[in-house]
């Protein structure tokens, strides 16, 4: 594991901490934003994943698949069908 991504790690369990602090003390406060914030926040991101997803299913290209014939043809299919 290379260095930069063991950093990376550690600024985002000390943003993590930080900002669970923050928030307790708004809680212990009673200030409503300490609430109102994080639940924005979270439904605007539920919002915003379902609209990429269904964004991601409207314009998604599906290409037909194309089934490659037997090695003797479509003649040699026929000629199974009749002799059966």
């Amino acid at each position: 594991m290379r260095d930069s991504s063991r950093i990376h790690g550690t600024l985002i369990c000390v943003g993590t901490v930080v900002l669970a602090v923050v928030f307790l003390a708004g809680l212990l406060n009673g200030q409503y934003w300490a609430v109102a914030i994080p639940v924005g926040i979270l439904v605007f991101f539920a919002l915003g994943l379902s609209f990429w997803i269904g964004y991601t299913i409207a314009t998604i290209r599906v290409e037909p698949e194309v089934l490659e014939s037997p090695a003797g043809g479509a003649d040699a299919d026929a000629a199974t069908d009749r002799s059966a």
